[in-house]
């Protein structure tokens, strides 16, 4: 058997980047989670994946919606990872968002925005495993550093030369 503790720092010891994933609810209301397990899976078609924890108050949201927005967070939206990271329904209520032509909700300060529907679901573990069917891609016009997530702490990425 793994020891659960031991496993964390393992796999906490590999840098990622950092997510938020929203959608709307029934009444038209922000919902969404900060997620790290998020990945590239196909060009062609152009799919992505992340994997939010079966326990999580959005997880059953999204599924019913079938569509939602991946946000690639930018250095300094560490407000905005830990207010999706928190538990409850009211996390966008001190983010600026608007509307999408799909209907999804976008935050503002992203370093890249991924809109997508759902495409397949897979078991996981205590995680679903979510692929994504790429329908849109948002660039900003200038270039921002994307957040990293290592041994549980948020900050910025260096420079690379």
């Amino acid at each position: 058997m793994i020891d659960a503790a031991v496993y964390k720092e393992v796999m906490g010891s590999f840098p990622t980047g950092v997510t938020v994933i929203t959608t709307l609810d029934q009444q038209g209301a922000v919902v969404g989670m900060t997620a790290s397990a998020f990945s590239a899976l196909s060009l062609d078609p152009a799919l992505v994946l992340f994997c939010p924890n079966y326990s999580a108050d959005s997880y059953p949201v999204l599924r019913e919606r079938q569509q939602f927005a991946i946000h690639l967070l930018a250095a300094g939206q560490q407000g905005m990872a830990y207010a999706f990271a928190s538990k409850g329904r009211d996390k966008a209520k001190d983010v600026s968002w608007q509307l999408s032509e799909r209907g999804n909700p976008l935050l503002e300060g992203a370093t890249a925005i991924i809109e997508c529907t759902l495409w397949r679901e897979y078991e996981g573990g205590d995680h679903a495993i979510i692929v994504g069917a790429v329908e849109n891609l948002i660039v900003p016009e200038q270039p921002l550093l994307p957040m990293l997530y290592h041994r549980g702490k948020l900050g910025e990425m260096p420079q690379l030369a």
